[in-house]
């Protein structure tokens, strides 16, 4: 019986799959638990409709995340802290920091965890790597001034 896959079944297929099981494991124990429907036309349209749908999805998402990582090549986000001598701050900037003072300079809301980068220790300039996409990352300049 050919079924199609509404959730993740461990050894049997992936949501969205279609595949072919025996009719007694579909109709007793898949079907009634709403793991997986009847793979008919209309269902199996259905379905290409969903991931089309998602698709197109993605891709817009790809393409936002391009259109952010080319505004951010010209931004350079200003954070002061405390230093001593030598251009060393007291305590690190951490990339939470980051985060918030780009959404208070750019209104640029971004998750903390996208920002690839170890805490900044001194003053100056340094180059973060910001990743937006899987596919896509951008380069933020942080630059660090004595309060």
């Amino acid at each position: 019986m050919k079924v199609i896959f509404l959730q993740d079944v461990k050894g049997q297929g992936k949501k969205g799959e279609v595949k072919d099981l025996s009719e007694g494991y579909v109709r007793n124990f898949l079907l009634p638990k709403g793991l997986v429907k009847e793979a008919t036309d209309s269902n199996i349209k259905s379905l290409e409709a969903k991931k089309r749908s998602e698709d197109k999805r993605k891709e817009q998402e790809k393409i936002e995340a391009q259109e952010l990582a080319e505004k951010m090549k010209e931004m350079t986000v200003k954070i002061k802290g405390k230093a001593g001598e030598g251009g060393r701050l007291f305590g690190a900037i951490s990339s939470k920091q980051v985060a918030q003072v780009l959404e208070e300079q750019f209104q640029v809301k971004l998750d903390k965890r996208k920002l690839e980068m170890e805490p900044i220790r001194s003053l100056g300039v340094t180059q973060v790597k910001v990743k937006l996409h899987h596919d896509v990352t951008a380069i933020l300049r942080v630059h660090v001034v004595e309060e």
